[in-house]
């Protein structure tokens, strides 16, 4: 029943994309024979530093992941964790949001390390920092680039996820709030809700006594939110699309905040069409924006197979090192 469950999630989302993306085509008049030609017409050295950048912002997650294992006593083999992140990489894709990729590496290397609750909490601290990272990019570039960007979507956007950072701070480091929040769900029927949110409390806590290592993760967190709109900027270039960089720092976070919602299949229909909205406020074409777009998830589309591959290649490895944890 669950697998049928799945599948028919799966294709519900995959209904999603195609229905976001036949919208998306209607109601902005979109030439198709004249997007091809937009996306084949690119400059391939522009959009091969733009591929480079995106396998940068991999790498240096992969990193980040490996920095906090380290940090609560799990040294898993190279090769074994390169294939826990590259299956992350490869389900982010077909399940919901980036959710599913971290539910998948939290799954495989709590099974092989038998530290569940410490490996959710790296993951779970994992996702924390690059959201905090794009938070710490947002601000400034929206400071300098107001006068750029006077638009009250925008400065919404950037105001929901703000506050959204802000309640999980709270919960997760302040005391008086996590005391307030358990007492809270002390009703029948929420003790595993409760459960977890403790089990998260106290793991993530033990880092506090690593405060070079946050900083650290935090710095690293910043770079890989700002080379996302890097690799876009020059997926714009490569499409002859010339306008200031502040918009991609800008606009980029809050898509890819956004499209972190589970309705579609990789956010695709979404993402095109929030690519579309906001980048039209930079006076960027509707088609060159949904070229933009395309280009963009064609390399999350690549990434993800190169992920897969990886994953599946290392099936076997994973099997016989399951009664062999490292770092217990």
């Amino acid at each position: 029943m669950p697998r049928i469950k799945n599948i028919l999630s799966f294709l519900l989302r995959i209904s999603v994309s195609i229905l976001l993306l036949i919208l998306l085509f209607k109601f902005n008049k979109i030439d198709l024979q004249v997007l091809i030609n937009d996306i084949k017409c690119t400059d391939k050295r522009l959009l091969t530093a733009g591929f480079l950048f995106s396998f940068f912002g991999y790498f240096l997650g992969f990193l980040r992941w490996r920095m906090l294992l380290k940090t609560v006593g799990i040294n898993i083999p190279l090769k074994r964790l390169i294939g826990s992140f590259s299956g992350g990489i490869f389900f982010s894709i077909l399940l919901p949001s980036t959710i599913g990729g971290d539910l998948v590496r939290a799954a495989d290397l709590a099974e092989h390390t038998k530290k569940a609750k410490e490996v959710i909490a790296t993951i779970f601290l994992d996702r924390l920092s690059g959201y905090m990272g794009l938070v710490f990019l947002i601000l400034p570039a929206l400071l300098f680039g107001r006068a750029l960007v006077l638009d009250k979507v925008v400065f919404t956007s950037v105001s929901v996820i703000i506050i959204l950072l802000v309640i999980m701070l709270l919960v997760l480091f302040n005391n008086n709030i996590y005391s307030r929040i358990t007492k809270f769900l002390s009703s029948p029927g929420s003790g595993k809700i409760k459960e977890t949110i403790k089990n998260m409390h106290q793991e993530i806590h033990v880092f506090r006594n690593h405060k070079r290592l946050i900083i650290l993760n935090l710095f690293i967190s910043f770079i890989i939110q700002l080379v996302g709109p890097i690799s876009v900027y020059f997926i714009g270039l490569a499409l002859g699309i010339k306008i200031n960089f502040i918009y991609f720092v800008i606009f980029l976070p809050i898509i890819g905040a956004i499209t972190l919602l589970p309705i579609a299949i990789g956010g695709l229909g979404l993402r095109e069409g929030l690519f579309v909205v906001y980048f039209a406020k930079a006076g960027v074409v509707k088609q060159l924006a949904l070229a933009m777009s395309l280009l963009s998830f064609s390399f999350v589309l690549f990434y993800g197979a190169i992920g897969g591959l990886i994953y599946v290649l290392t099936v076997h490895h994973r099997r016989l090192q399951l009664n062999k944890p490292s770092g217990v």
